[in-house]
């Protein structure tokens, strides 16, 4: 007796005894099942065989020491990620279980993503600056020198923070009655990205600043987040005004100190960097007023000193005169000499080229064309007798193979071709005729009307 449950003898009670499900219901039951039991779930593990379609949606596996387990991540919740996953990433993540019915497979869908251990910010930091290092956005080449005195200041800044008081003191006191201008931005919390982006696109479009400085107070990393953004980078990267980056305390460091034309330990130190000290200036000024007037003073004693070397060295105006008649002479006997010599040489050329020209006659060159003509008409006479009795020979020995193979010649050897009446097909097989039936056989001399007696 067989000891399996399920296993029973067959009877007309079997279909009311056993519950038989369709793949389709089975695979419908567990997707359910799943589902309703794992509606989210927090996972971990390491994620391998990452790729994006053109679909935009993210699938990878997920994967620890023992097990894995499909994933995917579509398009609308990866947009929201600010660092890129990769194989070989370790993640935390939360999704639903689902199952793939077409194929049979388990998965989970991820709603959210964050990296194990270090930061989602932190990582997202690492990962634009290396992508932006690539990219050639930090090179020394693309920065713009700083104006030694700015006609105009734009600030980019909070205009409610203690930073925008401290470069406006330090400025004033520095050089007082400089045309300084306040671009009033959010500098953390939503949107604080876009508005600095608009501010230095306004000042680029507006081309009225020589100097612009981006600056805020310190703070943690997610608060630099609008100065770790990507669109801040490549605007600041795309001005073309000079801008200082602020951002911050001496030891904190973001991706817009990285791109900018100068970076600032702090906003008060760009303050410094920004304008030099009028007093200094005015120092310089006098000591250069002194100095040109010295230099002027020398320079006008070696002219004058000059003026009267050159009295004591000119010549009378007669005597230049009479040297240059001279000269003038002596110029023209030697072009005389060159014309001369330029129109003997010429004359001798003619001549080379007209004993040329005779030489090179039309009429013998025609008459030796002539002849080459006929002597390659008379070869390419031969040349075709030669090809058309080859080609004649070939045609023969063609026709008799074609007549060798043809069906008279066949016919002519004793052979016949029968047919049926009145649709004219070949018989191969006794089995397409009956009885009676009446059918033309070809012969070497002409046809036969015969009627079938027997097969």
């Amino acid at each position: 007796m067989n000891s399996h449950p399920n296993i029973q003898s067959s009877g007309p009670s079997d279909s009311h005894q056993r519950r038989i499900y369709t793949v389709s219901e089975l695979t419908f039951k567990v997707k359910k099942l799943l589902e309703e039991s794992y509606p989210f779930v927090w996972i971990n593990g390491e994620i391998s065989n990452f790729r994006v379609p053109a679909s935009g949606h993210y699938y990878f596996t997920l994967k620890d020491e023992a097990a894995q387990i499909n994933a995917v991540m579509f398009r609308n919740q990866n947009r929201t990620l600010i660092f890129d996953p990769e194989d070989g990433m370790n993640i935390t993540g939360l999704g639903r279980i689902s199952v793939y019915e077409p194929r049979g497979t388990y998965q989970i869908i991820f709603e959210y993503l964050e990296p194990k251990g270090t930061g989602a910010i932190q990582l997202a930091f690492e990962q634009l600056k290396t992508r932006l290092f690539e990219e050639g956005l930090f090179d020394e080449a693309h920065k713009t020198p700083l104006p030694f005195l700015p006609k105009k200041i734009s600030i980019i800044t909070s205009p409610t923070g203690a930073v925008v008081h401290d470069i406006l003191k330090i400025i004033n006191r520095r050089f007082s009655n400089l045309q300084i201008e306040i671009i009033p931005v959010k500098v953390q919390g939503d949107g604080a990205e876009h508005e600095i982006v608009s501010a230095i696109e306004m000042l680029n479009l507006r081309s009225n600043s020589d100097l612009a400085i981006l600056a805020r107070g310190g703070g943690s990393l997610e608060d630099f987040h609008a100065f770790n953004a990507e669109i801040v980078a490549r605007a600041i990267f795309a001005s073309n005004i000079p801008i200082i980056s602020a951002v911050g305390h001496e030891t904190d460091f973001c991706i817009a100190d990285f791109v900018a034309d100068l970076r600032a330990p702090t906003p008060s130190a760009a303050a410094e960097l920004a304008v030099p000290l009028k007093q200094d200036l005015l120092k310089r000024v006098s000591e250069l007023s002194t100095l040109i007037g010295m230099r002027f003073v020398r320079n006008l004693e070696d002219l004058q000193f000059r003026v009267q070397e050159m009295s004591n060295r000119l010549v009378h105006p007669n005597r230049k005169i009479i040297d240059l008649r001279l000269k003038l002479d002596d110029l023209m006997t030697r072009l005389v000499k060159t014309f001369n010599k330029t129109i003997v040489q010429q004359h001798k050329g003619v001549k080379w080229q007209t004993e040329r020209l005779f030489a090179n006659n039309p009429l013998v060159r025609t008459k030796f064309l002539k002849d080459k003509l006929d002597l390659n008409h008379g070869k390419l006479l031969n040349y075709k007798d030669i090809f058309i009795t080859t080609k004649r020979f070939l045609l023969r020995e063609a026709m008799a193979g074609l007549h060798a193979l043809s069906p008279e010649a066949t016919l002519s050897r004793g052979y016949s071709i029968t047919r049926t009446i009145p649709d004219a097909a070949v018989v191969r097989d006794p089995k397409k005729v009956s009885i009676g039936q009446d059918l033309e056989v070809t012969v070497a001399k002409g046809l036969l009307i015969c009627k079938v007696k027997g097969k």
